[in-house]
């Protein structure tokens, strides 16, 4: 038991860290062509979390990146976690990808340092769906890969009915 946590700890983090980096680069080349800024909407939502002053954006580089990083490489723990108990492939990925933006929002919001999606300018909506798709379907590719096991072991593990029974150790 102990040795698949670890696994699916180290795959899930290993995984995380792969879609984030996917994004991080999928929002450098948007922002060349669009001139949007860098957000350091990650950087205040944590200084909130952890009671630290106000500073300004240029004194918030290292904490922009701890969240941004830190964020996607956690998360990719639960799709790791998601493809062991066979839930792999692009649907999987998909519902993911809401897992993702559900936490983004719940601390922006929880910290008064976002705003509601709704009241987003659509476009902007669009751009961070997109990107939270590229880290959702990357984490799940490179989770379901390193997790291990093919489609047909895992649909050999179901009951009749499509439950899971439980799965090879």
């Amino acid at each position: 038991m102990a040795g698949r946590t670890w696994t699916i700890l180290g795959a899930g983090m290993l995984a995380g860290a792969a879609g984030v980096v996917a994004m991080t680069l999928g929002e450098k080349a948007e922002q060349a062509v669009t001139g949007r800024p860098n957000s350091y909407v990650p950087a205040h939502t944590l200084e909130r979390l952890l009671g630290l002053p106000p500073r300004p954006d240029s004194e918030r580089l290292w904490l922009n990146w701890t969240m941004h990083y830190g964020q996607g490489i956690v998360l990719g723990v639960l799709r790791a976690a998601m493809a062991r108990r066979g839930l792999r492939g692009p649907v999987w990925s998909f519902m993911f990808m809401n897992a993702r933006l559900l936490n983004d929002q719940t601390l922006e919001n929880a910290t008064g340092v976002g705003a509601p999606p709704w009241t987003w300018p659509r476009d902007e909506q669009v751009i961070d769906l997109l990107h939270k798709g590229v880290y959702a379907f990357v984490t799940g590719m490179v989770a379901d890969w390193l997790v291990g096991g093919s489609e047909l072991e895992v649909q050999s593990h179901r009951k009749w009915d499509g439950a899971p029974t439980s799965l090879p150790q």
